[in-house]
């Protein structure tokens, strides 16, 4: 049986290569890094987290929840690390990203089918192919993809500054969820009402790092940077990553203004300004952030940055298996399919390993139900658009899912969603089971 060629070392590919494995299938992951490195990446590891270190919310009855549990029903080797390396985040998965690296690259390398080979491709090589390269495909394989495709498209999306927990000022926060969910795991630096607005004049004044020339700007809806929502008004912020909803300082008060503050690593030595993803320029992240009380003094390990994320126009450019129309020996997976978010991409993944290995074994491998988390998500990348309808990146949300039937609304139809999604999935993880 032919050899996979996996290219890309993240998250996606990972997932990739590891279900691959586990159909009985010999696996060639091509990575890039050391050999080159992207201005994002910083170590060598494979599935490195370059944004938040957060896979969303793990409630069961939400729709990210639901993914992951369909992904560890399904054997995530992603979601087993992720559990594995996880830090307190509420009702969130939050991991400690170094620790969930290493443990990703260490059960890769020491799997006997994968072959981890670490150069550039700028090509895809002949025989059973999947491209993983995610949101930061290198310039001649996405020149590569253009011209297979004869399009491709991108969005920008944004990184989050990390602070130093030893900085932040303990007197100027509280803890606290959201309408009083979690152990209060999120540190909560409140504002007031002036220093909320002068926070956003600032923001909005910033000096910002431009694109280049050749570049369009466009931004996935659900992770904008600070200084495009502030764009859009200044009570923006305060009804988005701001908003103090259901938080009460000591004093028992809800501030005007919350920004919160998660937990980087299991240690506690670093958060991440939530929501604060941004291109402001160095200089003024600094200097603005320094504007909140609880980070006057505030060190950061990491500041706020910009790239660029490809993806396909999948539902005209795909067939039902992920394959290139005119290639069906070449796969994508991952972000370049038009899903967004870490957890998303390695679905993803594991549905192309599922495709090509039932492919490469001369039978084919039928879809998830389109009333599952997974099935709504392939449904997504796969359904084509009528005219004027335009095809964008997704997370998972219950809008992707298809309707219940009759007039049942709220929080019945979401538990009915669920429940069905439950049954649904069964009989299908037993026809695609390893």
């Amino acid at each position: 049986m032919d050899r996979v060629h996996v290219i890309g070392g993240g998250l996606a590919g990972c997932e990739t290569a590891w279900q691959l494995a586990r159909r009985g299938l010999d696996v060639t992951l091509v990575e890039r890094k050391p050999v080159e490195m992207s201005p994002a990446h910083t170590t060598p590891l494979l599935a490195e987290i370059v944004c938040s270190n957060s896979l969303k919310s793990d409630a069961p009855h939400s729709p990210p929840g639901m993914l992951k549990d369909e992904l560890r029903r399904a054997g995530s080797l992603m979601l087993r690390c992720a559990d594995e390396t996880r830090v307190p985040a509420g009702e969130a998965l939050a991991v400690d990203r170094h620790a969930f690296a290493r443990l990703m690259t260490t059960r890769i390398a020491l799997d006997p089918r994968i072959r981890i080979e670490r150069r550039s491709m700028d090509v895809w090589p002949d025989g059973p192919v999947i491209v993983a390269t995610g949101p930061l495909t290198g310039d001649a394989l996405a020149r590569r993809l253009a011209f297979t495709l004869g399009d491709a498209l991108y969005f920008y999306d944004a990184i989050a500054p990390i602070v130093d927990a030893d900085t932040i000022d303990p007197g100027q926060t509280f803890r606290g969820m959201r309408r009083g969910r979690g152990e209060g795991d999120y540190v909560n630096c409140p504002l007031t009402r002036d220093e909320y607005l002068a926070l956003v004049r600032e923001i909005g004044a910033g000096r910002q790092v431009a694109p280049h020339g050749f570049e369009e700007e466009r931004y996935f809806e659900g992770c904008l940077p600070i200084e495009v929502m502030v764009a859009r008004g200044e009570e923006t912020l305060r009804f988005g990553p701001l908003r103090p909803v259901g938080l009460r300082d000591a004093s028992g008060r809800e501030p005007w203004a919350v920004v919160q503050l998660r937990p980087e690593d299991r240690e506690g030595t670093a958060y991440n300004l939530v929501g604060f993803q941004t291109r402001l320029a160095y200089p003024d992240q600094k200097r603005i952030l320094r504007m909140i009380p609880a980070l006057r003094q505030a060190e950061f390990f990491r500041m706020g940055s910009i790239h660029r994320n490809t993806y396909v126009d999948a539902p005209r450019r795909l067939g039902p298996e992920l394959e290139l129309r005119g290639l069906p020996d070449v796969r994508l997976a991952g972000l370049l399919v038009g899903v967004e978010g870490y957890v998303e991409c390695a679905a993803m993944g594991l549905l192309a390993a599922l495709f090509i290995a039932a492919r490469l074994r001369g039978g084919a491998a039928e879809p998830p139900p389109p009333t599952t988390a997974l099935g709504a998500l392939y449904h997504h990348v796969t359904r084509m658009r009528g005219e004027g309808e335009a095809f964008q990146p997704a997370n998972i949300h219950f809008g992707l899912f298809p309707p219940t039937g009759g007039r049942i609304g709220g929080e019945a139809r979401r538990r009915l969603q669920i429940e069905r999604a439950r049954q649904d999935l069964e009989p299908w993880l037993a026809k695609v089971a390893a």
